[in-house]
């Protein structure tokens, strides 16, 4: 038990400087792309950011950090959308991406309740200033939907299940076939899993695969030309997890302990994948423990 709190710590710890190194720096540079009509994604670095736009304001999915980057998000759907933004939708209470709610301090910010505490907790841990937590907590919260009537558009705020987190959310617009999956999603990369729960991830993402919609915006990856494509990507991401899952499954059925199952597993498939060296090891330890139920 002592040898897998350590291998656990230490992975926690790889985790949360690779996180630190992925954040963007200020002077990122952000780009607008437009889906379809009225659906944008907002690019820098590696991440996404979902934008819907009607004809009473916008709609914001997720916040990229730092707060520099999210200030240019800010700016480029002012000069190119032409629209207020009124709500920010967050997914993940990483700071990768709730950094970036201070530049949308004065909007209606929503995520789930678990999003909330999750992010309380991560800012208590972190010591962040009080005038900093009250411009990165939601000031609306949910706990399976919340439904928002915005410019003639109905926007369907869900919580599916754990994934990436515990309280991730998306965002579908039915009317538009159009569904925002945050780190839900990650377009072929290896997903990242330090706080993630794999196989509870996996009938998450098979909900979301039975919605109605013709393109799913990750949060992660480059998103194809044709951004219909994007529903085979999803598919693929899914197909992923079942692997690790299975792996996992064989290797406690030949009497596998946690370290045996991590040196033993091993997918040369996935190896060209970003995020295959940093986070193999922690997705089979995570999945292995939520088999086990051992998982906290």
């Amino acid at each position: 038990m002592r040898n897998i709190t350590i291998a656990l710590t230490a992975a926690a710890s790889a985790f949360a400087g690779l996180l630190q190194a992925q954040m963007n720096p200020p002077d990122t540079k952000v780009t607008l792309r437009q889906l379809a009509p009225g659906h944008y994604v907002l690019i820098a670095g590696r991440f996404n950011s979902g934008v819907i736009a009607t004809s009473e304001g916008a709609v914001v999915v997720d916040a990229i950090a730092p707060e520099e980057v999210a200030r240019q998000q800010r700016e480029l759907i002012a000069s190119e959308i032409g629209q207020p933004v009124k709500y920010l939708v967050s997914s993940t209470f990483h700071d990768n991406y709730s950094k970036g709610n201070i530049a949308f301090h004065d909007v209606i910010k929503v995520g789930t309740e678990r999003y909330r505490t999750d992010l309380r907790e991560l800012m208590r841990r972190g010591n962040v200033s009080s005038e900093e937590q009250k411009a990165r907590m939601p000031t609306q919260t949910f706990r399976d939907k919340m439904t928002v009537y915005l410019g003639g558009k109905e926007l369907e705020i869900l919580y599916l299940g754990r994934g990436h987190t515990a309280g991730d959310s998306i965002v579908y617009v039915p009317q538009d076939r159009i569904a925002y999956l945050s780190e839900l999603y990650f377009h072929e990369e290896f997903p990242f899993m330090a706080d993630g729960y794999g196989i509870q991830w996996i009938e998450t993402l098979g909900k979301i695969e039975a919605l109605e919609a013709d393109i799913f915006v990750p949060a992660h990856g480059i998103i194809p030309a044709n951004p219909r494509e994007t529903r085979d990507g999803l598919r693929r991401a899914r197909q992923r997890l079942i692997a690790v899952r299975d792996a996992v499954q064989q290797q406690i059925a030949r009497g596998a302990t946690e370290d045996q199952a991590v040196a033993a597993i091993q997918f040369p498939e996935y190896e060209g994948l970003r995020g295959y060296p940093q986070q193999k090891d922690i997705a089979v330890r995570r999945i292995y423990q939520e088999i086990k139920g051992t998982l906290r």
